[in-house]
């Protein structure tokens, strides 16, 4: 039966709401807009006056849902739900589709009406036999699904058979077919395994030869232990040579190493705890090698310990990295990156997989602060130069180096940053590569010669007649790089599709639009929300970059509360000239002024000085950028209240939303605190020691950068969420946060999300609640 029930918990005037009774449950609805009638007195009320009120309840809740869906001027309004499912109310429309090749091996125009989902079909190259490979029922290895079961299919009869049907189920990763076809190799159970492409002659089915046997819960061959993963973005652990005759792997021995409880208290009677290895900052890291295994070797002597020859890299093999290595093209040659434990240095070596023979170096990356993996290596003309990433002119550039890696020749020259590469164009000698050189919210395509000194062109620019819109462009080129399907978009427009093609001259120009996304675009213009607005504020004798979102019924001679979106660190940028989330949309609509400012440190593509300055000292540039820019944001707009002031983040901006509340109260009133790391000793050696150095040659700065430290500061209202199955930043974060908080007597609220991990999603309404939280905290505190 429907009731009438009293919301006695708001702090502000009580209103009515409906609930359905189920006996002896009651679940909220929606808000009841009459007068508060006492609990109490409820049930005296007459029959036909209950039954007179529900009457006009539910004619006022149609006008509610009416007035909901529409606003006055005919532009849509938007509910939480909508926000949280992001662009469902707008739906661009994608061309889904391929490159055509003709008889000559020319591209034709891409085809928009051709489907090409492969469905996760993992395709072989040209050179590796008529075979390819399927992956089904993928299994979740933290953050990506990389185990499952493989299928080998015959490209020309079409007939399959399973992988590894004699090891546990689901457990096959990365398998890859040799390049001459005729073998295929995957990782079961953190060990190596070989099986032939073709099938027994007797029809039996063929067996798994180990390539390895000593993987176990702490030997991990072939692939990673989690902090590799996450961090350097190592999954699949091993490579084929060119000749098919060996597998170079990494191998993780993870004893030493530090294991991580996770406790579940939710799913059984009686709690279970699951295990990893987890190395803290200046702790112990797994020790991680490199071997070669002789194929031929393998299989006919069933794993002779010969077989496998490990490398002599030198260096402790805890006290050093080894993020990348790959076979150099056409050769048996190993290319392998190492990286000392404070990643400042980054040497590059290299060695015969065939002939046991010392490693060369090849040549070396410094940098006082941190350096990066190379991920786009490109050999030129023979193997005679290769393409290397640095910044060691102060801005991150694309570099032609010698193959002796004496002789660097700087190949993007300019005072502005690569982002990252899209494409290279081996026929005709030319990189693409994603730049912003005016203005570091945009995103352009450029390209230079690899072979050239230094000069590039903006593709971009030549596509759209010398002057491009504002907003961010992506490429996918056509095989042989004569046309491509631009994707541009911006915080004001939805993607549209362009076809664009090259000339015979090579200059590139707009053929044609393969998606306009009209109707899409007409959805996003008619919803009713403010927009993003791009402004610059102050950092002190800074200029920082920011975005403002105003809600959609703005009046300029009101006050508003301001919420600040915070990430600040060096792993991502927030002021981006994209929609990015409808949630602040969304929230701005609730009443507030949303902003963003792009602190020093974060990764914008400002040079080197910009994103190194906070070396040693992450969170405290960060933070004091973050005060200043929000009060220079409310000296430039009066409408901006400058005393009533929020922040929120995750993750590291969870890290920065604490730091802002504790270090800068008088300017940070209110603040929701998500999955942060309190106290930076507590978060991973790789990405922490790579920004801050081990908290034994930098315990200052460990110490000025974890906001734990200055929890004394906190004078505002603070929410803390966070997920107790977090295997990333772990609530052990949040409850050391607390306990600090009581023993100095500080007030503040919190709200743990049982087993949900870093994103806070799993589990039906957990994302909902989540923002509700939020939202409902901003409501009643700013």
């Amino acid at each position: 039966m429907w009731r009438l029930c009293a919301n006695s918990e708001s702090r502000k005037k009580p209103t009515f709401r409906i609930g359905l009774s189920r006996g002896g449950e009651e679940k909220e609805m929606i808000s009841d807009p009459f007068p508060c009638i006492s609990r109490k007195k409820q049930l005296l009320l007459p029959n036909k006056l209950l039954f007179i009120m529900k009457q006009i309840l539910l004619f006022a809740l149609g006008l509610v849902t009416a007035l909901s869906t529409t606003a006055q001027d005919g532009k849509r309004a938007i509910t939480l739900d909508e926000a949280m499912n992001s662009w469902q109310l707008v739906r661009p429309r994608y061309p889904q589709g391929g490159w055509q090749t003709d008889s000559h091996g020319a591209d034709m125009p891409y085809d928009a009406a051709r489907a090409d989902d492969d469905g996760g079909t993992f395709k072989q190259g040209k050179d590796e036999a008529a075979y390819t490979l399927e992956f089904t029922n993928r299994q979740h290895v933290w953050r990506y699904a990389t185990r499952g079961d493989y299928w080998l299919v015959n490209t020309a009869t079409g007939e399959k058979r399973q992988l590894g049907t004699s090891l546990p189920k689901a457990s096959l990763m990365f398998a890859k077919i040799s390049p001459d076809g005729k073998q295929v190799a995957y990782v079961s159970k953190n060990n190596i395994y070989l099986e032939s492409t073709s099938q027994p002659a007797n029809g039996s089915t063929s067996s798994p030869i180990p390539l390895t046997t000593d993987g176990s819960e702490t030997i991990v061959n072939g692939t990673f232990d989690w902090v590799y993963e996450e961090e350097f973005d190592c999954r699949d652990g091993f490579r084929w040579s060119s000749d098919s005759r060996y597998i170079a792997f990494w191998q993780s021995d993870t004893k030493g190493t530090g294991w991580f409880d996770i406790i579940d208290n939710v799913d059984s009677i009686y709690p279970t705890v699951s295990r990893f290895p987890y190395p803290k900052a200046g702790t112990t890291n797994s020790a991680v090698r490199i071997g070669v295994i002789d194929v031929n070797k393998s299989t006919s002597q069933q794993v002779n310990g010969s077989a496998i020859r490990w490398l002599p890299i030198p260096g402790d093999k805890r006290e050093n990295y080894l993020p990348r290595m790959e076979f150099i093209p056409g050769t048996n040659t190993l290319m392998i990156q190492q990286m000392n434990r404070a990643q400042n240095r980054n040497d590059v070596w290299t060695t015969t997989a065939d002939v046991e023979a010392p490693l060369t170096l090849l040549c070396t990356d410094t940098d006082e602060a941190w350096v990066e993996t190379n991920d786009n290596i490109h050999w030129l003309k023979g193997n005679k130069y290769f393409i290397f990433t640095s910044e060691r002119d102060g801005w991150r550039h694309l570099y032609r180096v010698s193959a002796d890696g004496k002789r660097w020749t700087c190949i993007t020259e300019g005072n502005y940053d690569v982002i990252s590469e899209v494409a290279y164009d081996e026929q005709r000698g030319y990189i693409y590569f994603t730049a912003a050189p005016d203005d570091a919210t945009n995103r352009y395509l450029f390209r230079t010669q690899v072979m050239g000194k230094g000069k590039v062109e903006n593709i971009t620019a030549q596509c759209h007649g010398g002057k491009p819109e504002a907003g961010q462009y992506s490429y996918n080129f056509s095989p042989n790089y004569e046309y491509a399907v631009e994707n541009y978009s911006s915080a004001l427009r939805v993607p549209r599709y362009t076809l664009v093609k090259s000339d015979k001259r090579g200059r590139w120009t707009a053929d044609h639009v393969l998606e306009e996304n009209t109707e899409a675009q007409q959805a996003w213009e008619n919803l009713a929300i403010g927009h993003k607005e791009f402004v610059k504020c102050q950092g002190g004798d800074r200029e920082l970059d920011a975005w403002i979102i105003k809600p959609y019924d703005f009046d300029p001679t009101k006050k508003y509360p301001v919420i600040d979106f915070v990430y600040g660190e060096p792993a991502s940028a927030t002021v981006q000239n994209d929609r990015g989330s409808l949630f602040w949309y969304y929230l701005a609509n609730q009443g507030y002024i949303i902003v963003s400012v792009e602190n020093r440190g974060a990764a914008a593509p400002r040079g080197r000085e910009w994103r190194k300055c906070i070396y040693g000292e992450v969170g405290v540039a960060a933070s004091e950028d973050q005060a200043r820019g929000v009060i220079s944001l409310c000296r430039q707009f009066e409408w901006m209240d400058s005393t009533r002031i929020g922040v929120t983040g995750w993750s590291g901006g969870g890290s920065q939303t604490l730091n802002c509340m504790f270090r800068y109260p008088e300017v940070f009133k209110t603040g929701v605190a998500v999955a942060f790391v309190s106290d930076q000793r507590l978060y991973d050696t790789i990405y922490q020691e790579r920004y801050m150095n081990t908290p034994q040659a930098n315990p200052d700065g460990y110490f000025r950068g974890s906001p734990i430290n200055y929890a004394e500061g906190l004078k505002g209202s603070l929410l803390l969420l966070h997920g107790t199955g977090d295997d990333n930043v772990h609530y052990q974060n949040c409850e050391m946060l607390a306990n600090r908080l009581i023993s100095l007597g500080k007030r503040f609220y919190q709200v743990s999300y049982p087993m949900r991990t870093h994103g806070i999603s799993e589990g039906r309404g957990t994302s909902k609640h989540l923002r509700e939280t939020l939202i409902d905290f901003f409501q009643k505190n700013l």
